[in-house]
C-alpha cells in the first residue's frame, strides 16, 4: 500500500467528476489521508464550488486544499480546456498540517496581508494557491524570506474562464478572492525543483550600469549593442527564437564556477530603446549582478525539467504536486502530457497531482519567486528519509 495516490475523472458533471477523481487518489492509500488536493476546470464557477463541496465530503476529515484552473494533472496525464477534476491525496505520518486563508487589508498608504500561521522551528514547506486578480501575490512571494524565513513556497495561480470565475478551496470553505494554502511541518521528507525552460545563449556578463529594471551597460558595452553582438553570432534556428521572444537569467550564485540549469532565475526582456541602447527587463537587477540572456522553445523546456530531475537527489520520490504553467501544455509541446511524463520517467510510480496555473510559485537558489513558463514541484520521499 502506498502513502502518496492522485486521480483524474473528465467529464461536464464536476461534482461527480470530482468524486471520482478523490476515491481514485484514496484507493491505493495505506492509510487514510492527512492532505487531499483538489484542482478542477470547468466553465460554471457555482459548480466548481458544488464540486469542491463534493470533494470536500468524499475526501472525509483530510484537510482539503485546491482551486481551479485551466487545466488539470493527475493519472499520468495533463488535460486542458475541458471539465475535469485530478486530486492527489497523500499519508503523512508525524506531519503538522496548518491551513491558512490570506486576505489584504489597506492599511494607511499600504496594503497588508493577514492570515499567515506564524513560522515554527520545525516548518518544512508551504504550499500556495492565490487569485492573481486580488492577491499581490508578487510582492507577498518576494518578500517572504522576511516574515517566513527559510520556509520555500510551492503552488500556482489559479484561473477561471473570466476574471472573478476563480475559486480557491481550503478545509471545506470556498473563496473567490486572496489565497489559501497550507504550512506542512514536523516528520516530513520534501524537495522543491522548479524548471524554468530556458536555455542560456552567449556568455555570462556583469551588469555595468543600470537602474531599477533597465540595463544600460553590459560588461562595459551599451545593452543593447551587446544583445546584437550576441544575437549576429548565434545559429539561424537560435537566432529565430530569440526574434520570438528573449529572455534573461540572472545569476543567483555570483560564486558559482559554471552556471548551468537552475542556477538563473529567468526574466523577460520586456523592451528596449534604440537611441539609448538600454534594454528594459521584468524585474530589477543591481549593478554588478552576472546575467545571461536565454532563450525557450519546446526543446529548451523539456532539456531543462529533464536535467533538472536527472540531478535531483532525493530518491525514491513517492509522490508530487506539480504546478505547470498553462503556457507549458499544447501551448508549447505536442500535446497536455508532457510535464506529467517527465516526472513518471524521473520519478516511476509516484502519486503525482496538480494543475496548469496562470503563474507558478516556487524557490530557486534558496529564494521564493512567482514564475511564468515553468513547472515547479514539490516532492515527497519516504519518511525519515533525509531530504
Amino acid at each position: 500500500m502506498a502513502r502518496f495516490g492522485d486521480g483524474l475523472a473528465l467529464g461536464p458533471d464536476l461534482c461527480k467528476a470530482a468524486v471520482s477523481a478523490v476515491e481514485q487518489a484514496l484507493a491505493p492509500l495505506s492509510a487514510a489521508p492527512d492532505l487531499v488536493c483538489v484542482f478542477m476546470t470547468g466553465d460554471d464557477p457555482d459548480a466548481a464550488e458544488a464540486a469542491a463541496a463534493a470533494a470536500a465530503r468524499a475526501a472525509g476529515p483530510a484537510v482539503l486544499l485546491g482551486c481551479t484552473a485551466s487545466g488539470v494533472i493527475g493519472g499520468g496525464r495533463g488535460v486542458e480546456d475541458t471539465g475535469a477534476v485530478s486530486a492527489w491525496a497523500a499519508v503523512l505520518p508525524g506531519a503538522r498540517l496548518d491551513p491558512f486563508r490570506l486576505e489584504t487589508l489597506r492599511a494607511d498608504d499600504r496594503l497588508v496581508v493577514v492570515g499567515m500561521p506564524e513560522g515554527r522551528d520545525d516548518d518544512v514547506v508551504g504550499v500556495l494557491l492565490t487569485d492573481p486578480y486580488t492577491f499581490p501575490v508578487d510582492a507577498f512571494v518576494e518578500r517572504s524570506e522576511d516574515a517566513l524565513p527559510g520556509l520555500p513556497l510551492v503552488g500556482g495561480l489559479a484561473e477561471g474562464r473570466e476574471r472573478g470565475d476563480a475559486r480557491l478551496f481550503v478545509g471545506g470553505e470556498v473563496y473567490r478572492d486572496g489565497a489559501v494554502g497550507v504550512v506542512i511541518g514536523g516528520s516530513v521528507t520534501a524537495a522543491t525543483v522548479v524548471s524554468q525552460g530556458a536555455r542560456p545563449i552567449g556568455p555570462d556578463m556583469v551588469v555595468t550600469r543600470a537602474e531599477e529594471n533597465v540595463l544600460y551597460e553590459l560588461a562595459g558595452v551599451p545593452a543593447l549593442e551587446k544583445l546584437e553582438q550576441i544575437v549576429l553570432e548565434l545559429p539561424e534556428e537560435e537566432q529565430e527564437l530569440a526574434g520570438r521572444g528573449l529572455l534573461i537569467g540572472v545569476a543567483m550564485d555570483e560564486y558559482a564556477d559554471e552556471h548551468e540549469h537552475g542556477d538563473f532565475l529567468v526574466r523577460g526582456v520586456v523592451g528596449a530603446d534604440t537611441d539609448s541602447g538600454a534594454i528594459a527587463v521584468g524585474d530589477v537587477i543591481d549593478v554588478g549582478r552576472t546575467v545571461r540572456f536565454q532563450v525557450r522553445d519546446a526543446g529548451a523546456a523539456d532539456e531543462d525539467l529533464a536535467a533538472l530531475l536527472d540531478r535531483f537527489d532525493m530518491r525514491p520520490v513517492e509522490g508530487a504536486l506539480l504546478f505547470s504553467c498553462n503556457g507549458r501544455g499544447r501551448a508549447m509541446f505536442a500535446d497536455s502530457d508532457h510535464d506529467a511524463r517527465v516526472l513518471d520517467r524521473a520519478f516511476g510510480p509516484a502519486g503525482v497531482g496538480g494543475f496548469f496555473g496562470a503563474g507558478e510559485i516556487g524557490p530557486v537558489s534558496g529564494r521564493n519567486h512567482v514564475h511564468g513558463f515553468t513547472a515547479s514541484i514539490l516532492a515527497f520521499g519516504r519518511a525519515g528519509d533525509p531530504a
